[in-house]
């Protein structure tokens, strides 16, 4: 199988679990006790029965459920999420303002634990057995087995409300009027690296927990896959050739013994998604995680469904990443 083919295989099995995606999350939510409706005759909402007959005419929820379906894949494949039934604006103009901020939260943490742990790994399997090594296994398995809440809470009760060294709420600072959490106009600095300063000094503490929460993972495969790999013949032959050890760890044992890692990056991500969630109610963050919470409670299913779908087009897109890496790294994977 050359290239090609492989790449337009896994392009094709991509569009099918796109659309297994799309019919599970229509399933899920119609099937859901409760009804959206109940969000229209809420007490201080609507009462008027011809104007909820409107709306509800309008969101299409007279629709037999096939049709709904058919409109909903359309919809979908489109990026067409609809109206809010919470604040009546488009969701998909609200979810880029959440969505910047999750991302943020999720890449920042990601890259960090991955350097960090892949860097750590590698060193606790060079010196295995040493007390660097026992420390490092126990620190790793230590947070490996806490939950992102429980962390993202003592970090905030430590460093923001004991020391008050971090904020402890919002994605920006409160001067700058950040419509979602305060509410004054936004006024934002001119200064670019005032606005980094002020964003990176609130993901900090979010960050962290993130962060805590995934690097023990990478440093106990990194370390797993490396002591595996340092036996090899290929790996005692560069050492013989008199090769600088830093060349033999990073070059030879940690580049052959990436492809674990590579599938280990692409399920991160639904873990890191999933943690961000939590972790973001407890920092108050303005993001995709704080916006589900508060849509679960008005049952605003067009929020709900635009949100998973596009966090689960993240983490199909990492696996695509990482089989097309699987493809180009092993030639076995490619040809065979």
């Amino acid at each position: 199988m050359g290239l090609r083919s492989y790449l337009l295989k896994r392009v094709a099995t991509t569009l099918l679990t796109v659309f297994i995606i799309i019919t599970l999350n229509f399933i899920i939510f119609d099937v859901m006790p409760g009804s959206p409706i109940n969000t229209f005759i809420q007490p201080g909402r609507i009462r008027d029965p011809a104007q909820l007959e409107a709306i509800i005419k309008a969101f299409g929820l007279d629709q037999p459920a096939y049709i709904r379906y058919l409109i909903y894949v359309k919809n979908m494949f489109t990026f067409n999420f609809g109206v809010s039934y919470q604040s009546q604006k488009p969701v998909a103009s609200e979810m880029s303002e959440r969505m910047l901020n999750t991302f943020l939260l999720v890449g920042v943490s990601t890259i960090l634990s991955m350097v960090v742990g892949i860097i750590v790994g590698v060193y606790t399997a060079y010196k295995r057995g040493s007390a660097f090594d026992s420390g490092a296994v126990l620190f790793s398995l230590a947070f490996f087995s806490l939950p992102s809440f429980w962390i993202g809470m003592v970090l905030l009760m430590v460093f923001g409300v004991y020391l008050g060294w971090f904020p402890i709420a919002g994605a920006t600072p409160r001067e700058w009027g950040d419509p979602n959490i305060w509410p004054t106009p936004p006024q934002w600095p001119q200064d670019w690296l005032e606005i980094i300063r002020g964003r990176l000094y609130h993901m900090a503490l979010p960050v962290g927990a993130l962060f805590l929460f995934q690097v023990g993972g990478y440093i106990l495969l990194t370390r797993a896959v490396m002591i595996e790999t340092l036996t090899d013949d290929y790996v005692l032959t560069a050492r013989a050739k008199g090769l600088p050890e830093r060349i033999v760890l990073f070059k030879h044992a940690l580049k052959n013994g990436s492809l674990p890692l590579i599938t280990n990056i692409a399920l991160s991500f639904a873990f890191m998604f999933s943690g961000a969630i939590i972790t973001e109610q407890v920092f108050t963050y303005r993001g995709m995680g704080w916006w589900i919470w508060n849509s679960i409670a008005f049952y605003d299913y067009p929020v709900l469904q635009a949100v998973f779908y596009v966090l689960a087009l993240c983490v199909v897109a990492a696996n695509f990443i990482a089989d097309v890496a699987y493809g180009l790294i092993d030639p076995r994977v490619k040809y065979g």
